[in-house]
């Protein structure tokens, strides 16, 4: 007998949905058996459930031979995929939501790609042209503005987080699932963060989408859920404690791509801001008793010396006392330059007939500073906490010396630790 190799798994995470899991499963087996090319097994995974929903997903089961029903004690969809997936023995593993609000004839070109390997992950967007979407504003506008945030502060390029309708390669999977946490509704957007991040190639299908008018979900509570991930992931990603193995061919630059720049970009501006305000603060409590560009110089240099630890640790996510003291040289020199812009700004200003108002004063002691951090954030990234050259003549970054300072002379040094030892919310134990 000729073993057949599975190619797609489609699992359906559940919690209480006794009314819609039994037309939801036979629709799309009905829809895989009549016009599927590839060998496909449905999943439903029961995360907690406490109403007949186990009940007739076991029944499901015992009814259809390419579904099965996998019982989880804890909700969460991220926990129910993250144990699903990670056990799987599918080449290529997708999931929908139960209400089949996407069109299944979607189905076909998300896993096609995947299954040829041309791409890794596949996601149905309901934000790009051509899908045509009927739902309403409200929802409409809290997707529309999640994605925004995501482009703004992640640095993300795919359209649509959120859509319930999502495949990525078993090998690719395997890489990045020990890196997530979530165990809720913000485990897509970790994993697609994390995926572009290792250079994956995301392959994005329009889709169908109906709203489904009966769903529970707690937009509210999910919309503040989603921003609580973003800043816990962005402060990972920012500071180096969540490392992204490079999974599609070699990465551009030694180890550095583009993904790196929008992340650093706003942590480098929050930590500006932060210092501009405590330069002003500072700069108005010695005007009253010094002059003009002697309080200038003393509080540019309080507050360089804070501004280049904290993008040090925070930015840049350079930890340890190795090459510190380097750091604050090199960040005094970037100083040095802002220096010379507000000074030759005030020197100016006080160079007319009539001594400046204090508003006036501040005022162009703000547009200096803001020339001065363009130049500080180019100096920084490239030179003070750049790529440093070892002794056998390759490039190292501040940040991968860092980790390996962490190890003992002689110990195996694994590039990717975070992708070795457990994480919280790792897949639990499952029994179908």
């Amino acid at each position: 007998m000729i073993m057949r190799v599975l190619q797609v798994d489609i699992v359906v995470p559940v919690r209480n949905e006794e009314h819609d899991l039994a037309s939801s499963v036979r629709r799309l087996v009905g829809y895989l058996r009549e016009g599927f090319p590839f060998t496909a097994r449905v999943t439903i995974a029961d995360n907690g459930s406490t109403d007949g929903t186990w009940a007739i997903a076991s029944r499901l089961a015992r009814e259809f031979g390419e579904v099965r029903a996998v019982r989880m004690e804890q909700p969460g969809r991220g926990r129910a995929l993250r144990a699903i997936w990670s056990q799987s023995d599918a080449e290529v593993l997708a999931y929908m939501d139960v209400d089949l609000s996407t069109d299944l004839n979607a189905l076909l070109p998300l896993v096609a790609p995947l299954l040829s390997g041309h791409s890794d992950l596949a996601i149905g967007t309901r934000l790009a042209r051509g899908s045509r979407v009927i739902r309403g504003p409200k929802r409409e506008l809290i997707s529309r503005c999640y994605n925004m945030l995501l482009h703004a502060c992640m640095g993300a390029r795919f359209s649509d987080a959120q859509c319930g309708f999502k495949a990525i390669r078993r090998e690719q999977a395997r890489a990045l699932l020990p890196l997530t946490q979530d165990t809720g509704w913000f485990f897509d957007t970790e994993l697609l963060v994390l995926a572009e991040r290792a250079g994956l190639r995301i392959h994005e299908i329009p889709v169908d989408w109906i709203d489904d008018l009966d769903s529970r979900v707690d937009i509210v509570a999910t919309a503040v859920a989603d921003l609580r991930g973003m800043a816990r992931l962005g402060r990972g990603l920012a500071r180096g404690s969540i490392s992204v193995p490079w999974l599609r061919g070699s990465s551009p630059g030694g180890g550095r791509h583009s993904g790196d720049l929008p992340l650093q970009i706003a942590s480098f501006a929050v930590v500006g801001i932060a210092s501009t305000i405590a330069y002003l603060v500072l700069y108005l409590l010695l005007r009253g008793v010094m002059s003009a560009q002697a309080a200038n110089v003393l509080s540019l240099l309080a507050t360089a010396v804070a501004n280049t630890a904290a993008n040090r640790r925070l930015t840049f996510g350079i930890s340890g006392r190795r090459h510190a003291a380097r750091h604050q040289v090199k960040g005094l020199i970037a100083f040095g330059i802002g220096l010379a812009l507000t000074s030759g700004s005030l020197s100016v200003l006080q160079a007319g007939h009539h001594p400046p108002g204090r508003v006036l004063e501040v005022s162009v002691l703000v547009a200096a500073n803001l020339v001065a951090t363009v130049i500080r954030f180019v100096l920084f990234r490239t030179w003070v906490f750049g790529a440093s050259r070892r002794a056998d003549g390759r490039q190292v970054s501040h940040r991968k010396e860092s980790v390996e300072r962490d190890h003992l002379p002689g110990e195996a040094f694994e590039p990717h630790p975070a992708a070795a030892r457990a994480k919280p919310g790792a897949a639990p134990a499952v029994r179908a």
